[in-house]
C-alpha cells in the first residue's frame, strides 16, 4: 500500500489533473466573490439585475437601418440593428482585406521593382499608423471633401458623394460605413499580407524549382503549385487577423456608424444599465470572435494533408 500511494504522488498524470482541477476551483471561487460584490453593490444602488429594459421603447434613431426600425420600437430591435450593421462591416471587410492582403502579399515577392517596392511602402506605412487615425483619415478627409450629391462624382457607374457610395442597381453605402470598411480593410490587409509572405516563402525551393521545370509560368507556379502549400501555413495566423478585424470594427463608434457597440452605448446612456448592457455587448463578440475561430478551424483542417 506505501509503494501504491507513493507511486501516485510522483505521477505526472496526478499532478496535471490537480492542478487543473485546483485551477479551476480557483477561478470558480473568483467570479463567485465578484458577483456577490456586483450583487451586494446593485442592491445598494436599489437596482435589481436583469434584462427586462430591452423591451421598452428605445426612442432615439439610426442612421444606417438594413433591416426595418422606428424609434418607438423596444432595445431589442435597435440591439439587432447594430448586431446587422456589426456583421456586414465585418463579413465584408473580411473579404476585402484578403483580396487586399493576399494582392500586396505576392506583390511584395514579385521581380517587378515598381510591384514590390510599392507593396512595401503599402503594407510598412499603413500597418504602423494607428487604426483610429485612417479611420478619421477615411471619413473626415476623404468622405466629407465630396461634393453634395446633387454634384456627385461618377466613376464607371459608381456614385461618390458626402453621403456615401452608390453602386450599380441601386446599392447605397453611406458614407460612415465605406469609410470603416475601407480602414478596417486596408489596414488589416496589411498584416494579412505579411502573412501571406511568410507563407509563400516558406514553401520549400525544390517546389518551385519543378514547377519551373514543368514549364509552367510564374502565374501558373503561383496558383498551382505555390500558392496551395502556402495556404496551410497561412491559414491559423489569418485566423487572428479576422479576429482582430472584427474587434476593431468596434472603433465605428469614432466616426458615427451604428454598430452593435454604439447602439449599445447609446442604450446604457438611456437606461443606466451598464452591467447588463457590457455583459451582452461582450457576449456579442465572443460569440461573433468563436464563430470566425470555428469556421477557419474547419476550413485548416480540409486543407491539411490527412497521413495515411
Amino acid at each position: 500500500m506505501s509503494r501504491t500511494k507513493g507511486s501516485v504522488w510522483r505521477d505526472v498524470r496526478f499532478w496535471r489533473f490537480a492542478g487543473q482541477a485546483i485551477a479551476v476551483v480557483v477561478v470558480i471561487l473568483v467570479l463567485s466573490y465578484f458577483l456577490g460584490n456586483l450583487t451586494r453593490n446593485l442592491r445598494q444602488l436599489g437596482i435589481q439585475f436583469g434584462f427586462n429594459f430591452l423591451r421598452s421603447q428605445a426612442g432615439f434613431g439610426i442612421g444606417d437601418r438594413p433591416i426595418p426600425y422606428q424609434p418607438s420600437d423596444s432595445y431589442t430591435q435597435a440591439l439587432l440593428v447594430g448586431l446587422v450593421n456589426s456583421l456586414r462591416v465585418i463579413v465584408t471587410g473580411i473579404a476585402l482585406a484578403t483580396v487586399v492582403g493576399v494582392t500586396a502579399g505576392i506583390a511584395r515577392l514579385s521581380d517587378n521593382w515598381l510591384v514590390r517596392n510599392l507593396s512595401l511602402v503599402y503594407v510598412e506605412t499603413l500597418r504602423n499608423t494607428p487604426l483610429l487615425l485612417q479611420l478619421f483619415f477615411w471619413y473626415f478627409a476623404v468622405f466629407f471633401s465630396l461634393p453634395p450629391v446633387d454634384a456627385a462624382v461618377r466613376w464607371f457607374g459608381v456614385s461618390l458623394s458626402k453621403s456615401g457610395v452608390q453602386l450599380p442597381g441601386g446599392l447605397q453605402l453611406s458614407s460612415e460605413f465605406s469609410a470603416l470598411l475601407l480602414g478596417l480593410s486596408i489596414y488589416t490587409g496589411t498584416f494579412i499580407a505579411e502573412v501571406v509572405r511568410g507563407a509563400i516563402q516558406s514553401v520549400p525551393q525544390g517546389q518551385w524549382e519543378a514547377g519551373r521545370s514543368l514549364g509552367l509560368k510564374p502565374a501558373q507556379l503561383m496558383r498551382l503549385v505555390v500558392f496551395p502549400q502556402a495556404l496551410r501555413a497561412m491559414i491559423p495566423p489569418l485566423a487572428n487577423q479576422y479576429l482582430n478585424l472584427a474587434k476593431n470594427s468596434s472603433l465605428a463608434i469614432a466616426i458615427g456608424y451604428p454598430d452593435v457597440y454604439a447602439v449599445a452605448s447609446t442604450t446604457f446612456n438611456q437606461t443606466g444599465r451598464a452591467v447588463e448592457v457590457m455583459v451582452l455587448i461582450c457576449a456579442t463578440y465572443l460569440t461573433i470572435s468563436l464563430v470566425i475561430s470555428l469556421l477557419l478551424n474547419l476550413f485548416n483542417r480540409s486543407v491539411q494533408i490527412v497521413e495515411r
